[in-house]
Parts: C-alpha cells; structure tokens; sequence
C-alpha cells in the first residue's frame, strides 16, 4: 500500500480516537474518512429497534467495498457475528480492558429501586441478577453523552475502555469484574476489516495485528456466530489466552436476569472453542428453550 491510508471511520470522538490509534500504528500518513451510520444518526430507538448488531458499521463497510477507503477500523463488539461479504477483519491490535464501569455511585451504594440508564440488555440481566430491585432507564448516545446523563438516573454503565480512552476516567465509580459483569463480545478490542482481495492492505495490516488479542476476538465471535448472530437475548463472553491456548467463558440470560446460564472451556482452536461453548449453553444448559421462549415473550 502506497502513500496514504484512508480509513473508515464514524464520527465520534471515541471513533476518531481509535481510528487515529490505527493510523499512528500504521506508521505513515493517514486520511480519516468520517462516515454518518444509522446508528449515528437515530440516537433515541433502541438499538434492537433499528436493526441490532451492525448498525454502526454497515455505512462504514460500504465505505471500504466502493473504494472510498483502503480499512475500516470499528469496535469489535459493534461487528455482526459473521464478516460482510468481500471484507475480512486484517488486523486486532492489542485488547484495552474489557471491563464495565459505574458512573455516579458504585453498585452496593445505589438506594433499593434506583434506576441505572443502560440500553444493553446484556448489563440490565446481569445488574437484575446481583441486584432483583433495580430498575433500568434507556440511554442512547456517545460516551461523553452517557456520561453526562448520570445524574438523570441513580447510575449508568459504561465500558471501561472508551473512558480511558477519551480521559474520562475521573469520573468512574466503580470498575465491575467480570464475575460481576461479563463483557460483551469484543469489547476492549478494535477491528480493523479491508477488503478481502486487497492484499498490499492484508500485508500491511499483517504488522499491528496481536495473535493473542485475534484468537480471543475469533473464540467469543464464534460463541457469537454459534449462538445465532440475529440473538436479541443478553450474552456475554469473555476470551483468555495463555501459553495452554484459549479459555472462554460465557453466559447467556433471561431478559430480567432471573436465568442465568453460563459454560466456559478451553481448546487450542478458538473458532472451535467458541462453537463448543455455545453448544454446551444452547443444548446442556437449556439455553436453545431460553431463546424459544425469549423470541415469542
């Protein structure tokens, strides 16, 4: 690839941040490509009500398939479970905390009743399991957005790793282990997609790529893929690596967190780890009658 790299990207300050990150990375001069997503641009509906997961990439994909930018550089856990046609995920460079954190009280100190303002299913379930009296407020939104909200609820949840990217992190109550509060899937970690035939961007893509940070992304994607990508229930899972290869752990859940089935494993194949999980929540967990029953509630 020569001279400049052109890089799809939203508009966000978080955006921005992370796809300037890729280009310093890169090494060389790098153009931003700002792209408006649905996403972006419906800031009220809930995500599930405007198409779920890759609402805040497809623009940015389509971007990279015309030719209007050589990468693509996203949130991990904003990628749809299986790659758009044509694209391929080039490089995962090195994994940012994947933890939630608490702004405006920490958990234990939030008063019986209060109301934390997330969107994400996957916090509601997992707050409601730890803590049955909570209620919860939609929040929609960028981080700096979200974080200013706090003081309309008791609390709200943000990932950890966009706070710190961004300088926020003043304003963290309380950090949630991931006993506490599993990850979702990809979260901490960026992706970078080209388009699959353009190999001078594989090959420089190739350098800023972090195998361990790449299998964890590929074992919980797989969970993901595994599960059902179109799944509206919450889910979480979280990848480790290690020099005795890849474990994961995951969790899928009722709406109100009163179901809460979890699996974890180990296998040196990620993609082959991911599926197992899967398999061991949807068929040994009952987890195939929670989505049946969760898709006609």
């Amino acid at each position: 690839m020569n001279g400049t790299v052109r890089i799809a990207t939203r508009g966000s300050a978080l955006a921005r941040w992370q796809a300037e990150r890729v280009g310093d990375r890169l090494g060389g001069a790098a153009e931003l490509v700002v792209v408006s997503t649905q996403g972006d641009r419906d800031r009220v509906s809930a995500i599930h009500e405007i198409g779920g997961t890759g609402v805040f990439v497809k623009e940015v994909q389509e971007a990279v398939l015309r030719g209007e930018a050589d990468i693509a550089v996203h949130s991990a856990k904003d990628l749809p479970a299986i790659t758009a046609d044509g694209l391929v995920i080039g490089a995962v460079p090195e994994r940012a905390d994947v933890r939630d954190a608490m702004v405006g009280a920490r958990l234990a100190a939030i008063p019986e009743g209060g109301i934390i303002g997330t969107g994400a299913v996957r916090r509601r379930a997992q707050l409601a399991a730890v803590r049955p009296d909570l209620q919860f407020g939609e929040l929609r939104g960028n981080v700096g957005t979200r974080v200013r909200r706090a003081t309309d609820f008791d609390a709200v949840v943000v990932a950890l790793a966009p706070l710190e990217r961004l300088g926020l992190t003043e304003h963290i109550a309380e950090i949630l282990e991931v006993d506490v509060m599993l990850p979702m899937i990809g979260q901490g970690a960026l992706a970078v997609e080209c388009r699959i035939d353009d190999e001078a961007a594989l090959e420089v893509l190739a350098g800023i790529d972090d195998s361990d940070a790449r299998a964890a992304l590929t074992a919980e994607r797989a969970f993901l893929r595994a599960l059902g990508g179109g799944c509206t229930m919450p889910c979480a899972a979280y990848a480790t690596v290690d020099a005795a290869g890849v474990h994961l752990e995951a969790l899928l859940a009722s709406l109100d967190g009163t179901t809460m089935l979890r699996a974890n494993s180990s296998d040196t194949d990620p993609d082959r780890l991911g599926t197992l999980v899967a398999r061991m929540i949807l068929e040994d967990r009952g987890g195939r009658a929670l989505i049946d029953t969760g898709a006609t509630s």
